[in-house]
């Protein structure tokens, strides 16, 4: 069996996919848009893309495609999602699906009706350290789960265009963590405290946001979760995360470029954390692709559905409700999910 795909955005994600897809020999990339495709025909003609179009809509009409990835801005994820379903198309969306839970949820249920596969970006379920922590949960091994810990920061904050259009640090980086909060937890989260400050940069409050957050949840088994946040770690891309049970404890550290120690009399020395996503997540950005076109190709559930990126984007929207009121809010008060 064969799958051929169609890419909606050759930015940085998608020429990511593009590489990633090619690497699976039942794959054909055969079409990329972008609305501007004036620079990518030296690329495309590298990559053995065959149709580059400025209109994503080509793709979406062309009876060869089987499957979609939409890798656009993210105030276009939604009306694509719609239009690939009503085409028959298989999907991959980035996340999240839309900047509100209501547009999301009208996505969804076209998904629903037209009964194609939608997997979210949530890439992170898909690193094997983490998988790994998932499946210490999973099998009992650290007994009852109380606390989990995620730290996320980034080695430097993106540009003031981007903040301005990224939906805000809960709904574009914070995201990954709540999604990872219930994938590892295997509980949903029912209520969200958020605490935030602009303590790197003062033109990301200028532009509406914060830099640095911290934000801590309640989850239907009892367990409790902390998430800190920063867009600026001077030292790298940090990422560890930790969960404490009745019998035991499993903890993901930082990838390293290697994991060498250096002991003298004057200092002990490792490697600093990888610098950036692309570095520390590449196998996982591999791996999510993998699943997905297994999925599509032998009907299987996809690991991280619709209503995954939905119940995070809903955590999002608490957090930022929570920071705005001072107060705890629970999920329930967040457009409930129930219909989906």
């Amino acid at each position: 069996m064969a799958l051929t795909v169609g890419v909606i955005g050759a930015g940085r994600i998608g020429k990511l996919h593009v590489d990633n897809l090619r690497l699976i020999p039942q794959v054909r990339v055969k079409s990329v848009s972008d609305v501007v495709i004036n620079h990518l025909d030296s690329w495309a003609k590298e990559k053995q893309v065959e149709v580059l179009t400025s209109d994503y809509r080509d793709i979406l009409n062309d009876p060869e495609i089987d499957a979609v990835f939409i890798c656009s801005p993210t105030n276009t994820h939604a009306t694509i999602i719609k239009e690939a379903a009503v085409a028959g198309k298989h999907i991959f969306c980035e996340k999240p699906v839309s900047f509100t839970v209501e547009e999301t949820k009208e996505a969804l249920e076209v998904v629903e009706k037209t009964q194609v596969k939608l997997q979210v970006g949530f890439n992170r379920r898909f690193d094997p350290n983490f998988r790994k922590i998932r499946e210490l949960v999973q099998n009992g091994t650290i007994g009852e789960p109380h606390i989990l810990r995620i730290t996320s920061r980034d080695p430097e904050p993106p540009s003031i265009d981007y903040i301005k259009s990224s939906g805000g640090l809960f709904m574009d980086m914070m995201i990954h963590d709540f999604d990872m909060a219930r994938y590892i937890m295997g509980s949903e989260v029912v209520e969200v405290s958020a605490y935030g400050a602009v303590l790197v940069d003062p033109a990301i409050g200028e532009a509406g946001d914060i830099d640095t957050a911290v934000v801590t949840l309640k989850f239907a088994n009892g367990a409790l979760g902390v998430i800190d946040n920063s867009r600026q770690a001077v030292y790298g891309y940090d990422q560890r995360l930790e969960v404490f049970g009745s019998k035991g404890a499993a903890r993901a550290d930082n990838n390293r470029p290697t994991n060498v120690e250096v002991s003298t009399a004057e200092h002990v020395l490792k490697d600093k954390p990888l610098y950036f996503f692309l570095e520390r997540y590449t196998q996982a950005y591999i791996h999510e692709v993998a699943e997905f076109v297994k999925a599509i190709l032998h009907n299987e559930p996809v690991i991280c559905s619709g209503f995954d990126g939905l119940q995070a984007q809903r955590i999002a929207e608490a957090a930022k409700k929570s920071l705005e009121t001072g107060v705890p809010v629970k999920l329930e008060e967040v457009n409930s999910a129930a219909a989906i």
